[in-house]
């Protein structure tokens, strides 16, 4: 007997990864459905998205507005703003998920593992003590127990709480 794992919400990367143009990360925060392309904030040089292939639920990325693989491109205001928004993406995960633990990082280049190597972008990614999404122990199967959905509302909300406490003065 043959086992399956269903994921048929990625149909649209496989069937649309060699048909995408332009880059998500200048063209989704302008888009007027932040929540049909996940982006969750957006601050004055950069923003928060959900990652559409996420790793565990509640993946995040903050990019800049700038488009650049450079980090040596970047404002030193543009910088603080990212750290600034990795912070919050930590305290809004942390809030939602109740993880152990994250992985914050950048991949810069494509041999260092950036899918998008031309624009910069951090990620941040909840981590459980002993989950195995990180490093599939299945071939390169990863089990996401919510959709992006229902995660950006989960998200949104509390993002949404936090602004009405003043907690994003500082953002």
């Amino acid at each position: 007997m043959t086992e399956r794992l269903w994921a048929p919400w990625r149909l649209a990367y496989v069937a649309n990864a060699k048909k995408q143009t332009g880059c998500i990360f200048c063209d989704k925060p302008s888009d007027e459905d932040q929540r049909s392309v996940y982006v969750l904030y957006q601050g004055r040089d950069a923003f928060v998205m959900l990652n559409a292939f996420p790793y565990s639920n509640g993946h995040l990325m903050v990019a800049p507005r700038l488009h650049t693989a450079d980090l040596n491109d970047l404002s030193c205001e543009c910088m603080t703003e990212i750290m600034k928004l990795v912070r919050l993406c930590v305290n809004v995960l942390k809030e939602a998920y109740h993880p152990d633990g994250f992985n914050i990082g950048v991949n810069l280049g494509a041999s260092a593992g950036a899918g998008i190597a031309d624009h910069v972008h951090f990620h941040i990614v909840p981590r459980w003590n002993g989950d195995t999404n990180f490093m599939p122990v299945l071939s390169d199967v990863r089990v996401i127990p919510q959709g992006l959905c229902e995660t950006y509302d989960q998200l949104r909300k509390i993002l949404d709480q936090f602004e009405s406490e003043g907690q994003l003065n500082d953002v």
